[in-house]
This record gives C-alpha cells, sequence and structure tokens, in this order.
C-alpha cells in the first residue's frame, strides 16, 4: 500500500481520573521528524511514543500532542489534609507574630497548596497502559487517513502515466516518415549549398544528422521507465524517494527528446511530457 505523508487522527479516552487525548497530523518532510507536545504529568511516555512512531513510519514530520484532564468529581470527592492545614496554620500565626505587617494567608492560597486535598498527583504507572493503548489506536486511524490519501495520489499519478504513454503512442508512428521527408529536403539544401552532386558525401552527411536527430532510443527509455513507476506503485511500500528518482530520469528523456526535435509534433509532444513529469512530482512529494 500506497502511505502518504500528510495524515490526521485523534483520540480521546474516558477514564476514572480523568479523560486522555491524543492528537497526531503529519506533513510532508525529507525525513522521519518528530514533534511531542506532552502535558507534564506524561512526559514519561514520549521515549515510548517515539519508539512505536518509528516502527510503523518511515518519512514525514509528525507532530503528536497528548494531553490529560483530571475528572471534575474527582476534587468532590476528597477531603482536606487536616494535619497540613494546622501546620499552615502554625506557621502563619509564627510569621505573623515576627511580622505582624504580613498579609494573612488566604483561602483560595490555602485550598492552592499543594496536598491539601490529600495525595492528588497521577498514578503515572497506572495511566501509561492506557496512554499506549489510545496512542496504537490513534497510529492505526492515522495510518488509515494516509492509506487513503496515499491512494488518491495514485491514481492521479497512474493517470498522468497513462497520459504519457498516450502521447508515445500517438507521436512514435510519424516520426519515421516526418524524419525521412526531412533528411531529402536537408539533403536538397545540402547539394544546393555544396553545389555539389557528390552523392557519397551527401549520404554521409545526412546519415550523421540523422543519426543526432532519432529520438526512438529516448521514446523507449520513457516507456521503460513509466513501466517502473507503475511497478513500484503497485508494489507499495516506502515508495516516495524512489519515485522522486524516476521523476528525474523521465524530465532527462523528455529534455533529450525536445532537444533532438525536428519536428514540431515531437517538439509539443516534449513539452507536454515535461507538463506531466512535473505534475506527477508536485503529488509524489506527499507519497511516504
Amino acid at each position: 500500500m500506497i502511505y502518504s505523508m500528510t495524515g490526521y487522527a485523534a483520540s480521546t479516552l474516558d477514564g476514572g481520573c480523568g479523560a486522555l487525548h491524543i492528537e497526531l497530523k503529519s506533513v510532508n518532510s525529507r525525513y522521519l521528524d518528530f514533534q511531542f507536545r506532552v502535558c507534564e504529568e506524561l512526559r514519561v511516555v514520549e521515549p515510548m511514543l517515539r519508539e512505536l512512531f518509528s516502527a510503523r513510519l518511515t518519512r514525514g514530520k509528525l507532530e503528536c500532542r497528548v494531553s490529560f484532564a483530571a475528572a471534575t468529581t474527582r476534587t468532590q470527592t476528597l477531603s482536606l489534609n487536616t494535619d497540613l492545614l494546622l501546620r499552615l496554620k502554625s506557621f502563619d500565626a509564627q510569621i505573623r507574630s515576627e511580622l505582624p505587617h504580613a498579609a494573612p494567608l488566604a483561602v483560595n492560597d490555602v485550598l492552592r497548596w499543594p496536598g491539601m486535598f490529600g495525595d492528588d498527583s497521577l498514578d503515572i504507572e497506572t495511566l501509561l497502559p492506557s496512554c499506549l493503548a489510545l496512542a496504537k489506536n490513534a497510529l492505526e486511524d492515522f495510518n488509515a487517513s494516509r492509506a487513503r490519501e496515499g491512494e488518491k495520489l495514485t491514481a492521479v499519478i497512474l493517470e498522468r502515466v497513462a497520459r504519457m504513454r498516450e502521447l508515445v503512442r500517438e507521436v512514435a508512428p510519424r516520426i519515421p516518415v516526418a524524419q525521412a521527408a526531412f533528411q531529402e529536403k536537408l539533403k536538397q539544401r545540402l547539394v544546393d549549398a555544396v553545389g555539389s552532386s557528390d552523392d557519397d558525401r551527401i549520404r554521409q552527411e545526412v546519415a550523421v544528422f540523422a543519426v543526432r536527430i532519432d529520438v526512438a532510443e529516448e521514446l523507449a527509455r520513457l516507456s521503460t521507465h513509466l513501466d517502473e513507476v507503475e511497478r513500484v506503485l503497485n508494489a507499495g511500500g516506502a515508495s516516495g524517494k524512489r519515485l522522486d528518482f524516476l521523476m528525474q530520469e523521465l524530465n532527462r528523456e523528455a529534455n533529450t527528446l525536445g532537444s533532438k526535435s525536428v519536428l514540431t509534433e515531437v517538439s509539443q509532444t516534449a513539452m507536454e511530457l515535461k507538463l506531466l513529469i512535473e505534475q506527477m512530482r508536485e503529488q509524489i512529494q506527499n507519497l511516504e
């Protein structure tokens, strides 16, 4: 299967202590690059996520966001830490005896004091398996979206390949006849210019020029490269770099075809081939 480097997925898991949320999105990149935005409580999970994603992805810039929202009912059932409250009261009295003008502790300050509602820290060991399971589910959805996008890109590329084959089929039969006519015209021009009827010399000049303008080899290589493009797309997997190389080869043959052309039809075909190759290259930039 061909995968696009662009994709998106989001997944949420509601538990007794709160809601876990993971969001994945990626864009094209020459290499595999990760950007994690993980809440401080779950920062320990980042290396595990990196290992998980590395096993399934080969290229692209992936942004992963992990957040945790504690359940609102979690603090409603908690009671005040009486021992801590008494110690704060003692500290407040001691400080105010030394600093009479110091402001007293406000209720809001007391309630926000760490540990005032007991041990309200997250149980990371319990939360980690859930976080990893959620990440795996999000990764499956993420890859499914990449596969759908990759399927669309593949269809676009194959459509351009079919059009290129059609252009080659249309122009190939007309080349020998047109080149023969051009060679005859060239031969007559050489006779007029040289002012000699030396047929051997004229034939040699025409033969040399005929080799220089022969585009049969370029057309054959174009067809071979198009076969390879189709083979790579049908094979699937990480194929972006291979296809990008093939676009370079196709463009080289199209350029040579245009530079050797002495016929309007071939020049126009070369230009249209280059346009189709550029359109394919734009799509291939998004393939993994």
